[in-house]
């Protein structure tokens, strides 16, 4: 029939096409953007979790795209997301959604929805990013990780729930970053006060990865552990440290590496006497003009190369970095344990799509220009990755909407 109006997918991007074959008309930016969530394993999660129990009618599909329009169009407050959703009454239909929802609707719904739902959905996301993600920029096959936490104050008398110091509250986020594209790969939301190492020890690492980390994370247990399991490390030698040479490999005073040195610990465990080997590598910084001390259980590269590896460590702060000023994670629109959990997962998600935007692109989009250009074209009618090619280029003109038609042609004409 003429005029009548069918549903294609090209290219991960939702169009509407004519019989008379008029110009595309494609869904907002931020429709096509969410599109990239299958929405059968979100809905799958939904059930996992039980998280639509006692739902009436604010399904967690509608939650989610509030929390993602926070995020990315970076909103404060509760009133700025609903009254931004609000104010594009009439491009919402794309998105799943009939309405803005009402503030005491999206603050309830973060209060009792549990967070492990979006915890599921950064798992999807993480996959999706993996398969397109580039390598990291060393010669040797392993897995490279960053482990390291970023403390995120909180105002004691609002989140009492996370006291940190006496008039201070924090949670604290802990995150190992893949340097295949510098993604996360694991999260733990944790009050302010709880040790980096409590995490550490608890992760499972694929045997053959190598973590670089600070010295905030020395534990001779868990490096015995992973020692164990296959697991390379790279960390920093604290300053007090007692240990002895076993045998010097190199000496020098010039260059950059200055010593490398194998040496041994002796750690009392369950009653019982260990001695650990591993390498001591002094290394000196000429910007800084100062020697770093780094241990390592890695025998067989050079030191050179791991003192590239601790040196690629600073990505990670890199991305907390990013996280903090491209997203809404420094201040939170609720004020419950599980509404901050669920604001940080959607920080996460968000700077996942961003980067699978980035690793999509044929353009070397820079973090920063995409959040802002994006941020201001979330409702703008232009296909996803034309627009990430050409995002200054002129707009297509629209065919006009069908609906408005019928909705034209249903008024009778005045005599």
């Amino acid at each position: 029939m003429e005029g009548r109006w069918l549903r294609v997918m090209k290219n991960e991007t939702t169009v509407h096409t004519s019989a008379a074959g008029a110009q595309p008309r494609c869904a907002s930016l931020f429709s096509q953007i969410l599109n990239l969530i299958d929405r059968r394993e979100f809905d799958a999660a939904v059930t996992r979790t039980g998280a639509e129990k006692r739902s009436k009618g604010f399904s967690c599909w509608d939650q989610f795209v509030a929390m993602c329009f926070c995020q990315l169009a970076q909103a404060k407050s509760l009133r700025e997301i609903t009254q931004g959703l609000a104010s594009c009454e009439g491009r919402l239909r794309h998105l799943g959604l009939t309405e803005s929802p009402a503030r005491s609707t999206l603050s309830y719904a973060n209060q009792v929805r549990p967070a492990a739902l979006y915890e599921e959905v950064f798992q999807q996301v993480l996959a999706r990013c993996h398969a397109t993600s580039p390598g990291h920029k060393f010669r040797f096959k392993n897995k490279l990780l960053s482990l390291d936490s970023t403390v995120l104050e909180l105002c004691a008398s609002m989140f009492d729930w996370a006291r940190f110091r006496q008039t201070k509250g924090a949670v604290k986020l802990h995150l190992l970053l893949d340097h295949d594209g510098y993604l996360p790969v694991f999260a733990h939301v944790t009050e302010g006060k709880v040790a980096d190492v409590s995490v550490a020890q608890q992760l499972i690492l694929p045997p053959g990865s190598i973590v670089a980390m600070d010295r905030g994370y020395n534990d001779y247990r868990l490096f015995e552990a992973w020692t164990e399991q296959k697991v390379g490390f790279v960390t920093r030698l604290k300053a007090n440290a007692e240990y002895f040479v076993t045998e010097t490999r190199a000496e020098a005073s010039k260059g950059e590496i200055r010593r490398d040195e194998l040496i041994e610990f002796q750690v009392i465990t369950a009653g019982r006497t260990i001695w650990q080997t591993y390498r001591r590598i002094e290394v000196w910084l000429e910007d800084k003009q100062e020697t770093l001390v780094l241990l390592t259980n890695l025998l067989k590269l050079s030191a050179t190369t791991i003192a590239a590896i601790y040196k690629e460590r600073w990505q990670i702060e890199l991305f907390f970095k990013a996280l903090k000023q491209h997203l809404r994670i420094k201040t939170f629109v609720g004020t419950t344990a599980n509404a901050v959990q669920i604001q940080i997962w959607t920080a996460l998600i968000a700077i996942l799509l961003l980067k699978y935007l980035q690793f999509k692109s044929r353009c070397a989009w820079a973090l920063s220009h995409l959040v802002a250009l994006l941020r201001w074209n979330l409702f703008s009618y232009r296909d996803l990755w034309a627009w990430l090619e050409h995002p200054l280029a002129t707009p297509p003109q629209l065919p006009p909407d069908p609906q408005l038609n019928l909705e034209l042609d249903s008024i009778p004409a005045s005599t």
